[in-house]
């Protein structure tokens, strides 16, 4: 390890991991240009995905390569690391790398901010991992994409009404943001598809949302919340509330109200938890298996060591002896302060306290219709998808990305989306094989 400067490395770049170098390579901007500080950031993937756009890139509304900000582009500055880390031994300063070809190897720094963030918090239900698909990154939502479709051309084919009907059932688990944005946005994309399946009516596609709680989207507010689920079964949509999946084996679906059914998906929304590189480390832990972190997005009683968002307990200062949610909202403004606090820790200068308010919430529900609830103003239907659109595309990162989304929405006023499955990119050799097989 290069003694002469310091090294900063930074694990995931997510929204706090890519939004923190941002703002590092403005305020190290004299360090980084003579070399005093150095600033590694670590992630399997090259790229950031602004995760309020899935939805909408799974219903064909937003290019997918348009919800994502290439780090290397976005963070000249800083190394790029591709990979994953398996261990860190903040003790000693040291952190295992596992690049996505070739050995471990071991690298030294002075400061570590984790930023992985979080994955999905399954349970253990019979069927669920073989049978069920998340909605946390841009390739689950466009599979999920191109699983509907690809289901919608099954049942136009098929002459066994079981097979239409096992095929012509979506399930999605989670009655937070994630669940019923994709819910309500993969609905509205196959209202429109089915135009072009002759034997396929608006009746045969079942949709059935299953949530444990007796609400959905509770960061709206009871009011807006009931007013939603009220919209939803309006579409025919089927709320079960207050119940839960029991079993999904082979696609059979089972749940607490006894019901039984066949479904060919089923999407899996219910919750978040901390990144597993947590539990891979000498860092403290909290009572829900985050990092322990102070106000000042500090690690709990250690030097040199920062963390924010989704993998870590960061104390809610707006209401005392809770945590603040995890959310975008909450990640990118941590981000900020994140950033202000590093630089300030390596100047030797005081550390600020991470306090914000939560402001509100909005949420889309298909093409024209939303939901909406910031500063206490409510707002549903055209407004408030109007204010989702202007709100996120405000906090969508660099201005190239800002433009590409503004082009896709423009062209959507005067085409129709595009309701084509390309299902076999994920497997692109098949035919390939079977060629070369026969």
């Amino acid at each position: 390890m290069d003694r002469t400067s310091k090294h900063i490395v930074i694990v995931g770049g997510g929204y706090v991991g890519m939004y923190t170098g941002l703002r590092l390579q403005r305020t190290l901007r004299r360090e980084l240009r003579n070399g005093s500080v150095r600033i590694t950031l670590i992630d399997p993937q090259s790229y950031m995905t602004y995760q309020p756009f899935l939805p909408e890139a799974a219903a064909g509304s937003i290019s997918p390569r348009h919800v994502v900000a290439p780090l290397r582009r976005v963070l000249p500055k800083i190394r790029i690391l591709n990979g994953k880390v398996a261990k860190v031994n903040h003790e000693q300063r040291e952190l295992t790398f596992e690049p996505i070809v070739g050995e471990p190897r071991e690298i030294g720094y002075d400061v570590v901010v984790m930023a992985a963030g979080s994955v999905s918090r399954t349970l253990p239900i019979p069927g669920l991992a073989d049978a069920a698909i998340g909605f946390k990154s841009v390739g689950e939502a466009i599979a999920l994409r191109n699983r509907v479709l690809a289901l919608l051309d099954r049942a136009e084919s098929a002459d066994d009404e079981d097979v239409r009907r096992r095929a012509l059932t979506f399930v999605v688990v989670g009655g937070g943001f994630a669940g019923i944005e994709a819910l309500a946005e993969l609905q509205d994309m196959t209202d429109d598809a089915i135009s072009y399946y002759p034997s396929i009516k608006k009746g045969d596609l079942r949709w059935v949302l299953i949530e444990a709680t007796d609400r959905i989207l509770p960061e709206v507010g009871p009011e807006m919340g009931t007013w939603t689920a009220e919209q939803l079964r309006e579409r025919g949509i089927e709320l079960k509330m207050s119940t839960r999946l029991n079993s999904v084996v082979g696609g059979q679906v089972e749940t607490s109200d006894g019901d039984s059914f066949e479904a060919a998906t089923v999407v899996w929304t219910a919750g978040v938890k901390a990144a597993p590189i947590v539990l891979s480390g000498d860092l403290p832990l909290d009572e829900r298996g985050r990092i322990k972190t102070t106000t000042q997005l500090t690690v709990s009683g250690v030097e040199g060591a920062f963390a924010a968002g989704d993998v870590a307990g960061v104390p809610d200062l707006t209401h005392p002896g809770e945590y603040c949610a995890p959310n975008a909202q909450h990640a990118v403004r941590q981000a900020k302060v994140l950033g202000d606090n590093i630089t300030a820790y390596l100047r030797g200068r005081p550390l600020r306290d991470y306090k914000h308010k939560y402001v509100g919430s909005v949420a889309g529900l298909g093409l024209h219709k939303g939901v909406a609830n910031v500063y206490g103003v409510k707002l549903r239907g055209w407004p408030a998808w109007f204010m989702h659109r202007t709100y996120h595309l405000s906090r969508v990162p660099t201005t190239n990305r800002k433009v590409r989304v503004m082009a896709d929405w423009t062209l959507s006023l005067f085409f129709r989306r595009e309701t084509v499955s390309l299902g076999e990119i994920e497997h692109p050799r098949d035919q390939f094989r079977a060629a070369a097989a026969g």
